[in-house]
Order: structure tokens, then sequence, then C-alpha cells
């Protein structure tokens, strides 16, 4: 069955497009086949395996790479988890495209070792472009397709340039992986822990799994449109649920405990195995037009590198943002499938579909169902304004003084953070809004402290409160005191604040600044809400409030710190 949303057809879910109309798209005319287990030779000789989706119809048509860690052979299987990111193949084959979906290498039945956003998956990248570019099946222009982990291959394929990538199109994509294992020094180990485990687990299953009468059953059960349709509001934190629970299944230990003993044991600061997996000073290399996106709620994970990239795409002709609500993003993706077959037909088939019309970022504003357009990132009509961290506990106010605040290097164990003295956790909370407050753009805590321990951990999450007391987390800040020394010439109002790599001991007992950049995000406080600012030191507590659930390894130190009524906390005021 073809998908789209005509009768009869098999309906996609998640919003398709950022409130805009397109035209001249290409329509569902080819029947499918597909080729399994294809072999894609590397220069160094191992071979990569592949799936290849295309029209049934002898042809040379434009290709869609989907390279990732996650099982090729299920991708169209219709299950909500977080490794069903390569796409529709029924919504882009019929439409004339080939779908190429491959495992990156020592994944899924492919030859060598999984490197996990290497130097080497970056070469890899360049010679499967360039070999699907050969095959009597294409037509010599290749784009890359795919969310998250296949987002971030389209990423290292396109700073390798090889000569027959035209487009990508890389939805909440990660640049830098030491940002997402480690939050600003905070070891992620809520995600990376049941992630390796779960791409270990995939990995050591055989093709004939994935291809069992089992799977093809639960295939058909999955895509039933009742059914279906409940998957289009799976979320980060439910995805999350589902990596955990493969925590208990066996895999082969290597390389999968040695890459997480690397991140949570042997590299906790930024050194030379984490700069062969930054793209970050790779990304002027990148020729071909860029497609960015992420969802608002992916605090955690990917939205920091979508703001990371915008503006380092130097050398790209055309870079495209996407920037959605909730829901924006659910697995599996099929969302702005619409709108990438307007990126694509107008790069890969020259077709005139009015994707480059209009500003160049969409974003939605969460708070209303609005679609608000812009040129450039951060948005120029915006001010930062300052909100004191009152020894009140209210945030705008201006009383003078200091909290405290106790963190316990062993944990809490079976005591809350709710029920000690100092708390583990303070909030501020500003007075009900008198109207309502736009803030789109970068967020920065400028936090004064005491602490009597040489290092900490600073997580601080920014909280729409609403009249009936619901709660609805909007972004979240990390930083490990340690790294707290930034270069002074970043701006308070715009650049992101990067910890250095060197680590500094906290003066015990002096009063210390830190720059804690909060991943930056938009939101409308409506009148009679309250803007709430919680800070801790340490969320594996369930009172503690945690991003799509990504919890972090504690620091360690027991610690008790005053935070002081100096602090401020930068909120980007949209003008009107």
């Amino acid at each position: 069955m073809t998908a789209g949303f005509d009768p009869g057809q098999r309906r996609l879910n998640g919003p398709q497009t950022t409130g805009r109309q397109y035209r001249n798209l290409s329509q569902p005319v080819h029947a499918m086949a597909r080729d399994d287990d294809v072999a894609v030779p590397m220069r160094d000789g191992v071979e990569l395996r592949a799936d290849v989706h295309r029209p049934a119809e002898p042809g040379r048509y434009p290709v869609l790479v989907a390279a990732s860690p996650y099982p090729r052979q299920i991708q169209d299987l219709g299950a909500p988890m977080g490794f069903i990111e390569a796409g529709a193949s029924d919504w882009f084959v019929p439409r004339g495209y080939v779908h190429l979906i491959v495992n990156c290498r020592g994944t899924g039945g492919s030859g060598g070792t999984f490197g996990f956003f290497d130097g080497q998956e970056r070469r890899d990248m360049y010679d499967l472009v360039e070999w699907a570019a050969a095959q009597p099946w294409s037509d010599g222009n290749v784009g890359m397709v795919g969310i998250s982990y296949f987002a971030m291959t389209q990423m290292e394929a396109a700073v390798e340039r090889p000569p027959h990538l035209k487009a990508i199109m890389p939805i909440a994509c990660t640049t830098d992986l030491y940002q997402s294992a480690t939050h600003n020094g905070l070891f992620s180990s809520g995600f990376v822990t049941p992630f390796l485990s779960m791409i270990g687990m995939t990995s050591a299953r055989p093709d004939s799994f994935w291809r069992s009468k089992l799977i093809a059953a639960a295939r058909a059960v999955l895509h039933t449109p009742a059914i279906h349709h409940k998957f289009e509001t799976m979320n980060g934190e439910a995805a999350i649920a589902g990596l955990k629970a493969v925590l208990k299944l066996h895999h082969d230990p290597h390389p999968w405990d040695e890459l997480w003993s690397a991140i949570a044991v042997e590299h906790p600061f930024r050194d030379g195995w984490w700069d062969d997996r930054d793209l970050t000073p790779l990304l002027d290399r990148v020729e071909v037009p860029v497609y960015l996106g992420c969802d608002w709620q992916n605090v955690p994970l990917h939205l920091p590198h979508t703001f990371d990239t915008i503006n380092r795409l130097t050398g790209s002709p055309h870079v495209r943002v996407a920037l959605m609500g909730e829901h924006g993003l659910a697995w599996p993706w099929e969302s702005l499938h619409v709108e990438a077959l307007a990126w694509f037909d107008h790069w890969l088939k020259g077709c005139d579909t009015g994707i480059l019309d209009g500003p160049r970022l969409r974003y939605a504003l969460p708070g209303t169902d609005e679609w608000h357009s812009a040129d450039s990132w951060p948005l120029p009509r915006t001010q930062h304004h300052p909100f004191p961290l009152g020894a009140d506990g209210v945030l705008g106010g201006d009383s003078a003084g200091a909290r405290a605040m106790l963190t316990l290097g062993a944990g809490l164990g079976r005591v809350r953070a709710s029920e000690i003295d100092p708390p583990a956790l303070l909030a501020w909370d500003s007075a009900p809004l008198a109207a309502d407050l736009d803030v789109v753009g970068e967020i920065e805590l400028a936090l004064d402290a005491t602490s009597t321990a040489p290092d900490t951990a600073w997580i601080a999450t920014l909280q729409d409160v609403a009249p009936d007391g619901q709660v609805t987390e909007v972004t979240t800040g990390y930083l490990r005191a340690g790294l707290r020394d930034v270069d002074e010439a970043q701006s308070r109002t715009g650049a992101p604040v990067m910890p250095c790599r060197s680590f500094n001991a906290v003066p015990i007992g002096e009063l210390t600044p830190y720059r804690i950049a909060l991943v930056p995000n938009a939101r409308r406080f409506k009148a009679g809400h309250r803007i709430r600012l919680v800070l801790t030191s340490d969320d594996q507590d369930p009172d503690t409030p945690a991003a799509l659930n990504f919890r972090h390894a504690s620091i360690g130190t027991s610690c008790l710190s005053h935070i002081h009524s100096t602090s401020r906390l930068l909120l980007p005021i949209a003008a009107g």
C-alpha cells in the first residue's frame, strides 16, 4: 500500500509541513520492489549491508540514503520504537525515489566494528553515497534522509563532501557527541546506557530473526489504521522507556561495553577521543543544501545541536530550519514527509516546489497553535530581561540574601529530595503574569553560589505553571561546576556558553559565578501563569524534573551550596 493522504492510502502520523503549501510535488505512480542484504564495499574492504527499496519499473531514479546502526530490516515495521527513524519507504518510493537503508559498520550484519560517530564512520558515508550514485537504478542524484542517528550520518557525509551528494535533511541531529553523551560534563547515563545496550542487542540478532514470520505478523498488526494512529503521540520519554526495557536482554559486550567505559569512565572531559566525534569545526566544509529541524521538547539530546549548527553552515548555499511543537517527532518517524518531498523534489528532480519561498526558519510557538517565520537565529526582535532569584523564592523579586541547597554524594537513597533540610532542590516562582509573554531564543542562568565541595553539578529547569498548578517543562541547562570557565568574550545574550576542557576546582566557601546556558527554546507563557526555575545538583531522585526523563550519574560529592540573590535568569522576550 502507498502512504499518503488520499482515500485508500496508508495515512502518515504527525505534522507534514511547517504550515505552508507546496506545488508540483511528485505523485505516487510507481509500484514498489526491494533487494535485501545487498553488499556495499568500503574503501578498506569492509562490506556494509543494505536494503534497497526502489520503484519496480526499470529506470534510473534519485536516491535517498538512510544509514544508522539500527536494524534496517524493520524500518518499515511501524512500531513506536526510538530506532524506527529512516522514514516511510512507501511514501518516497511510489513517488519516484530509491530508499536505500544501510547499517553502519559493526551493526545489522555489516562488517567491521562500530565506532560510534567516529572518523571511520564519516569515511564510510562518503563511500556509501558514491556507491549509491553508481548503481544501475540510480540517476546519480543522491540525497540523505532520516532523523536522529540517521540525521547524524547525513551530516557526517556532508562534511566529507562526496561529489554526488546533492542535499540532506538531518532532522533531530547531533553534531558533537560529547554534548549529547555528557551534558557540559554531566554523564547522561539515563540515555547512553540503554542506547548502547539496545544497539548491542539488536546487532546480535541474525537477519533471519528480523525477517521472520513473527515480525511479519507484527508488521501487519502495527499498520492497522486504528493502532497506527495511536502512535502519533509517542514522545521521547516513551522512547527512553522502551530502550530501558532491553537492558535485561543479553548481548555481546564487545564493543558496546568498551564504548560505555570510554564515555563514562575513560574520557570524562573533552580530549582527542571526543574530538574525533565532533563535527562542529568541520561544518563550514558542508557545501550542499541542508534542511535542519527538531522538536522543542528534544532538550537533552538533539535540540541544542540545531542551534549550534544553524550559523556554522557558512559554506551551504541554502539552510532551512523547522522547529516543531509537541509530537512534532514521534515513532515510527513519519512527520514532515510532505516537507521532505518538497525539499528533495527541488534539489534532486529540479522541480519548482516553493520550498525556498519565504524566510528560512519556521517555528511552532508552544502555548499556541501558531507557526512563525524568521530569517535568522537568534531572533532579532528579542531582548533579554533579567529575573533575579530572590532569597524568598520569588523569581523577579528583590529579596536579598541566599538560599541553601544540599547534595548528598552517595545519592538520597530512600530519602526523597523534598524530605531533607536543607532541600536537595530549590524553586523560584514569578508572580502571576499580567499579560501573555513570548519567550523565544537563547536562555541563560547567571548563577552566583558558594559551595563546600570542590565540585558539584548544576541542573536548571525552566517550567510553565498554570493557575491550576499544572506544570509544563520548557527547557533545561546543565553544568559541571569544575568546568565552569568560559570565554568571557561570548555574549550573555546570544552566543552559547560552552564549558572549557580543563577541570578547575571550585574554591570552597568563596562566592563563585557560573554561566549556565539553558537549551534555547520557545514558549508563550499565558496571562495568569507563573514562570518557575528549578535548580538541583542531582536529578536521580524522582522528585527532581528531568527533560524526557534523561537523568545523569551523580558527581559523587556531598555539598552544601548557597544560592545568592545576585543570581539572574536571563529570558529572551519577543517584542510585542
